[in-house]
């Protein structure tokens, strides 16, 4: 992963780390780094975690520990140079992260993407709560048919259920808080591709913080272990 890199790995993984984790700018770890006699441009630390966020994510979820049956799913607005843009989310009834997916659009054809990248990495659920949103009712009972009709084992699939009301949905409004926090000193992003991205790394480092992922050296890790383990 970081072979023909200039600067050593351990250099790129603290940048990468700091900027997913932490409320500061690109500009606050280059300074942070000349402290320690390293001199490394902003742009550089940019391009690192560009680079490396979604890397990094796709070897966690490799670890990631399996979910309970029961999710809460919602959106949530994320601004791209002035423009709202949605990321889907979904927990489950311990607060574990299921999945998520960003959208220029909150509509139809959104919902169901999202639906169905979760259905595909994750068991079948046997309840989803959500709000009020009758798009989100709609593509979980479209993204079901699909599931149950695809399916090719001899047992009959029961129905998701799905529970509707803008009181049960607490649990991932307050989720949701959690990612807004880190991305509010970030000013905004410049384009989808990079938000993208990012945002895939942040919800990397949520998920490690619920400790969701399966490390055999070590049952409660660091983050600083997580991000060890997850590059070498």
């Amino acid at each position: 992963m970081f072979k023909g890199r200039h600067f050593d790995r351990s250099v790129i993984l603290l940048c990468v780390r700091g900027y997913l984790t932490y409320g500061l700018s690109l500009r606050d770890l280059k300074e942070m780094r000349a402290e320690r006699g390293i001199a490394v441009d902003h742009s550089t630390i940019h391009r690192w975690v560009v680079h490396f966020a979604p890397l990094l994510a796709g070897r966690f979820n490799r670890r990631k520990r399996a979910v309970t049956g029961k999710w809460h799913m919602d959106e949530t607005y994320i601004k791209v140079r002035g423009h709202l843009m949605y990321l889907y989310r979904a927990i489950d009834n311990v607060g574990d992260t299921v999945e998520f997916w960003f959208s220029e659009h909150r509509d139809l054809p959104a919902a169901k993407r999202f639906l169905r990248k979760a259905l595909e990495r994750h068991d079948r659920p046997d309840r989803v709560v959500i709000d009020g949103s009758q798009t989100n009712r709609e593509a979980i009972i479209s993204c079901d048919a699909e599931n149950r009709l695809l399916n090719r084992s001899r047992r009959a699939l029961k129905p998701i259920c799905v529970r509707q009301s803008q009181y049960f949905n607490n649990r991932i409004e307050q989720d949701h808080r959690r990612i807004k926090r880190r991305i509010r000193p970030m000013m905004g992003f410049k384009s989808f591709g990079t938000a993208s991205v990012t945002l895939s790394g942040i919800e990397m480092v949520h998920m490690m913080r619920k400790r969701q992922g399966r490390f055999a050296f070590n049952p409660a890790p660091s983050l600083k272990e997580q991000f060890e383990a997850i590059a070498a």
